[in-house]
């Protein structure tokens, strides 16, 4: 009995980050990486794709982002918010199903009422979208009843949904192109069952598309991950200082496309299997001959996160499912980058150049930037958020309310007669003076809610590291953030 249980814990360990595995590179038939920004197109529709914490992720922006987001294609996950902020409830309800997890009813109604906070999009955006689900008979990484849940989840908001539950598959991204066998979970995750699950869900997203290319002739552009993330530091919210994102030629012309945001499973970043995902995935493929351009954000390693999985259970952020979590910002500040939420037609204006931040006191933060030929006025975005209640008709802008101590992130775009925003100009960041506010909790409190993490029985600090003592409902601590998940001791 012990030796199953063992067996249960470090299945489930494993797979949320606990423990490591050694791979091999893949040999890359993707085009090697050209360095550049991300630059907007014509961006007619956009949708995101995931496996495992990547499909958890995915999850998350679409229902956060369903105003961004049209559908969503998932390779086994959990319903939204499954794990409850908690990585006991990520490990032993939303994956293995020893303790009890929230009924998908229970789910529905969080969402409802975070929608009526505005913390995420409404859900009636959810009704009709499209979602494509797969789950393998072969994969004991994730439940087949907890992917179920999230199956019902969607059913019950009214999406159009197709669930694959019935090939041998084991814990991967099935694609024609996968080099490991059907029912494996092993790294690189991407495995070949016989079928195009990827055809599939592309058609039922999509609708019919055309056969997949075997020459491609996309760019892969390699961008700098900081320039979206809150606070300008990737790293500091567990994502690599490099993105990918593969840009088919028909797009670079000027084509209306479609854009694909892809996000890898644990273990899967390309810190630790290379490109094996943007090679194998068999994306890129479909990319060049349906104008589809494929968005590959990168999540990493950190204290708490060893896999490099993307936050679905709140090791960084307790807004880790809402649009305030830093990963799902900077994850959608790189998609709008693209062009995604701004129509079927390229921006009319170009983005404002010369944003600068003028002052900050510990409440309040004032841009300026240079004027746009032909705006009327302009939207002012904070964290990927517009912030500004009516439209602004300077080239200046101050907001307030803001935290002390505490590090933004903001852009600005110009808005055209018609009432069209143009592209964002590139991200600057402030920070308000003072400190943040002090939080005295238990250290066990302090985890649960993202500003502390365990290791070995004691507690530490997300970002400074500073240990707290014992990680214990008896033992409290006071902490306040300085910039986006760093705290330090009071």
């Amino acid at each position: 009995m012990k030796t199953k249980i063992r067996q249960y814990l470090a299945a489930a360990l494993a797979a949320v980050g606990i423990a490591v595995s050694t791979v091999a590179g893949a040999t890359a038939a993707v085009p090697p990486p050209t360095p550049g920004p991300l630059q907007p197109h014509a961006i007619g529709a956009t949708y995101v794709s995931g496996l495992s914490s990547g499909g958890f992720m995915a999850n998350q922006l679409h229902v956060a982002y369903s105003e961004v987001f049209r559908g969503a294609g998932i390779f086994s996950a959990g319903p939204y918010d499954c794990a409850q902020n908690s990585v006991s409830t990520a490990q032993y309800a939303c994956m293995e199903t020893f303790t009890a997890r929230k009924t998908p009813a229970q789910l529905e109604q969080l969402t409802r009422d975070r929608a009526a906070a505005g913390t995420v999009d409404p859900v009636a955006n959810l009704s009709g979208d499209k979602v494509w689900l797969f789950h393998g008979t072969n994969d004991t990484t994730v439940k087949k009843a907890v992917n179920d849940d999230l199956a019902t989840y969607y059913r019950d908001f009214g999406a159009d949904v197709v669930y694959a539950d019935t090939s041998s598959a084991g814990h991967a991204w099935v694609s024609p192109l996968g080099p490991n066998a059907c029912s494996s979970t092993s790294s690189p995750y991407v495995n070949d069952c016989g079928g195009d699950p990827v055809r599939d869900m592309l058609t039922h997203l999509l609708g019919p598309v055309n056969p997949a290319t075997a020459a491609l002739d996309g760019t892969l552009v390699r961008f700098d991950q900081n320039a979206y993330a809150p606070g300008g530091d990737a790293g500091a919210i567990s994502m690599g200082d490099e993105g990918f994102a593969y840009v088919p030629k028909s797009c670079r012309n000027g084509a209306t496309c479609t854009l694909m945001v892809t996000l890898h499973g644990c273990h899967q970043h390309f810190g630790t299997v290379g490109d094996a995902l943007m090679d194998k995935a068999y994306l890129n493929e479909y990319a060049d001959t349906n104008q589809m351009i494929v968005l590959y954000p990168q999540a990493t390693t950190m204290t708490g996160n060893p896999r490099g999985c993307w936050d679905w259970w709140g090791y960084k952020s307790a807004d880790y499912a809402q649009k305030a979590g830093p990963q799902m910002t900077a994850v959608t500040n790189m998609a709008r980058a693209l062009g995604a939420g701004g129509g079927t037609t390229q921006p009319s204006l170009p983005a404002p150049t010369g944003l600068s931040v003028t002052a900050t006191t510990a409440t309040g933060a004032s841009l300026a930037w240079n004027p746009v030929p032909g705006a009327t006025s302009y939207h002012v975005y904070r964290n990927g958020a517009r912030v500004d209640g009516a439209p602004v008709t300077t080239t200046a802008y101050t907001d307030t309310g803001l935290t002390a101590g505490t590090t933004y992130s903001y852009a600005v775009a110009a808005v055209d007669a018609a009432g069209t925003p143009g592209a964002r100009s590139g991200p600057v960041v402030a920070t308000t003076t003072g400190s943040g506010a002090c939080v005295t909790a238990s250290n066990y409190a302090h985890t649960q809610a993202g500003r502390a993490h365990q290791s070995g029985g004691y507690a530490y600090a997300n970002g400074s590291e500073q240990k707290l003592g014992l990680w214990s409902v008896g033992v409290f601590s006071t902490l306040r953030e300085t910039s986006p998940g760093h705290w330090v001791i009071c």
